[in-house]
């Protein structure tokens, strides 16, 4: 048997302990595989150009950052991956250096076996990614509306360019790691397991920062927020206050939480519990760095995904602007306009679709932002959308709230009633009454308008007010005008383009969703691959203390541990370890989810239910087919 040969067998033998090492790789080159090849598909680029500039500009850069993303949790996570692992191989490699091993062959042969693994990764993920490259293909046409959908290609660029940039992050990774424990000796790599562990210790002060840090974190985000107080310093202030957090709470608090427990001999004594928290202890300390990154990992996989599932929810668009065409002129080209929108007229009607109009005057209130309309016309334009109408007294005033205050819930009515005051000149001639904001989506404008009885606004007209006008239609069908919207924008602004601007709902629909898939696109693979990782963290860790767990549950077996006793205990063990750090991030991005809602004015309630019973069922999942073989083992050693 040759050296190669000698390589290979130590991996083929640890296959158990390697799985989801090799997995994870394999994942993450097939995700980057997959990126590779959306960027260079010619159609995906062409289509989106042609619709959107924008939308090619995100859709390319998205997928080139996801690939640097991929690339670099790739790198963290192999290079903790395989260090933890040959850490735990200690007394192996003292065995083997007694046995007539050097130093540099033992170099050697941890570099062979990193870059076999590495290897046989690379091969996998680009095979497998091919296998699915046809099935994600007609996914991203579905997500970004493409017409003409993606035809099946493959880029060599993009086989070339995964192969190259992984070949050489698996590279560096065996460098780097083929020098763990090489300044230890023999007998310390032979003995190394059996070392008796010191008790797990933690500060109170430490465990105490914790929660101040992560309170404070989510304090900052709430005010970041609900106060409009968006500065970037703060939100990365907030996020870092909640990443140190997390770490002295795995690190401190759950250790603080276990010694206090333990010090209360009812509970302690009663059933395995004094096993249970022993052996948790040591798990937790030992796991700490471990369950703080997959606790991060989940928290930002679960956040990113709920960002893009609320952008891309099909109501949002129509809430803002619900309209389904909308024709703004200035009121010098009334004639002009008129034929605009008989042309308008005839086309929805050439298409046989049903629909409402109604016309809108907006008066300019002096330098303010807000303008004013007829309570007459605001009567009109509700009526096309199935509102009531509302009636104002000859000094009352109505403000319609517009996106801004729709969405975010925050509105100022002294500076709408000032800028109204000061638009008709009334002060020391009695004040403006405020009767009712009005938040339903009636006027399709970003800042609020105040509604004014009609012969006030009628003073403003006489008095020469400068003003814009708005021809408003409401089509119940407005999702499948995308086709006659896109004829109308092209006539209108070829025939009539000094006249005024056409907008449609449709386009406007069209091009979010169009946005919205490429951050869903990127956001659900990066999830995937990052839930992929943190399970594979678990995994490793588990298998590379399997041995020393088989000891300590053989010793306990002697002193009448029974096998239902024996079940229960290992299932304390594997619920902490895959479900402590999933409830963190849960928590974490539940706190996200809430200012994301705040921020948007809409529910993430669903959205947030969807994400967490999906990972939560896969995980649970992952948990009982875990549970099921490492029980079947250690019955197997103990039998």
């Amino acid at each position: 048997m040759n050296f190669r040969q000698f390589a290979y067998r130590n991996v083929i033998r640890k296959k158990r302990t390697y799985a989801a090492h090799f997995l994870s790789s394999a994942f993450s080159v097939m995700a980057f595989f997959i990126y590779a090849v959306l960027l260079y598909h010619p159609d995906l680029q062409g289509q989106l150009k042609s619709s959107s500039q924008t939308a090619s500009y995100l859709a390319k850069m998205g997928l080139t950052v996801s690939q640097y993303f991929i690339f670099i949790f790739s790198f963290l996570f192999l290079l903790y991956s395989t260090g933890a692992f040959l850490k735990s191989r200690k007394k192996e490699f003292g065995i083997l250096l007694v046995l007539g091993m050097t130093e540099r062959q033992r170099m050697k042969l941890t570099f062979a076996e990193n870059m076999l693994i590495g290897v046989a990764s690379i091969g996998c993920g680009i095979g497998v990614g091919l296998l699915f490259t046809k099935l994600m293909l007609l996914v991203s046409a579905r997500l970004l509306m493409l017409e003409e959908g993606l035809r099946f290609y493959l880029p060599l660029q993009a086989v070339w360019m995964t192969a190259g940039a992984f070949a050489l992050l698996f590279l560096v990774v065996s460098i780097l790691t083929i020098r763990v424990g090489r300044q230890t000796s023999v007998l310390e790599l032979i003995k190394g397991d059996e070392k008796p562990k010191p008790e797990p210790k933690a500060s109170v002060w430490l465990s105490l920062l914790a929660v101040v840090l992560i309170a404070a974190g989510y304090g900052m985000v709430f005010f970041f927020v609900n106060y409009s107080a968006f500065f970037l310093w703060l939100l990365g202030l907030a996020v870092g206050c909640v990443v140190l957090g997390t770490y002295f709470l795995f690190t401190q608090l759950n250790v603080y939480v276990l010694r206090t427990l333990k010090r209360r001999k009812s509970l302690l004594f009663r059933g395995i519990n004094l096993m249970s928290f022993t052996d948790m202890a040591y798990r937790v300390k030992d796991n700490a760095v471990m369950f703080f990154m997959v606790a991060t990992v989940m928290a930002a996989a679960f956040s990113g995904i709920g960002a893009c599932l609320s952008v891309g929810d099909p109501g949002r668009t129509e809430r803002n602007y619900p309209y389904a065409f909308t024709y703004w002129y200035a009121s010098e080209h009334g004639e002009r306009a008129d034929a605009a929108i008989t042309r308008i007229d005839e086309s929805l009607r050439g298409k046989g679709y049903s629909f409402g109009k109604s016309k809108l005057d907006l008066i300019y209130a002096g330098n303010s932002k807000y303008n004013l309309v007829s309570l007459t016309q605001f009567n009109e334009l509700a009526a096309i959308r199935g509102l009531g109408p509302r009636e104002l007294a000859s000094d009352e005033i109505l403000i319609a709230s517009g996106v801004v205050s729709r969405n975010s819930s925050k509105h100022n009515d002294e500076a709408v009633m000032q800028a109204a005051a000061e638009a008709l000149k009334v002060h020391g001639q009695g004040e403006l009454r405020l009767k009712e904001r009005v938040s339903d989506a009636v006027i399709a404008q970003t800042d609020d308008v105040v509604v004014l009885p009609d012969e006030k606004l009628e003073l403003l007209r006489q008095e020469g007010a400068a003003a814009a006008s708005a021809m408003y239609y409401a089509v119940p069908e407005w999702q499948e005008t995308l086709e006659l919207a896109r004829e109308l924008q092209a006539g209108l602004s070829a025939d009539f383009a000094e006249v005024g601007q056409f907008s449609a709902l449709a386009i406007e629909h069209y091009e979010e969703r169009q946005l919205n898939g490429i951050l869903l696109i990127i956001s659900v693979l990066v999830g995937a691959v990052f839930f992929t990782f943190a399970a594979s963290f678990i995994y490793f860790r588990l298998y590379a203390d399997v041995e020393r767990d088989e000891k300590q549950l053989g010793m306990t077996s002697k002193l009448g541990l029974s096998p239902k006793e024996l079940a229960r205990l290992v299932t304390r063990q594997l619920t902490v370890m895959f479900f402590l750090p999933f409830l963190l991030g849960m928590a974490h991005s539940a706190v996200a989810f809430i200012n994301m809602a705040n921020l948007t004015n809409t529910s993430m309630l669903n959205n947030g239910l969807i994400i967490y019973g999906a990972f939560f069922g896969i995980q649970l999942l992952y948990f009982l087919l875990i549970r099921w073989r490492y029980l079947s083992r250690m019955r197997r050693k103990l039998a």
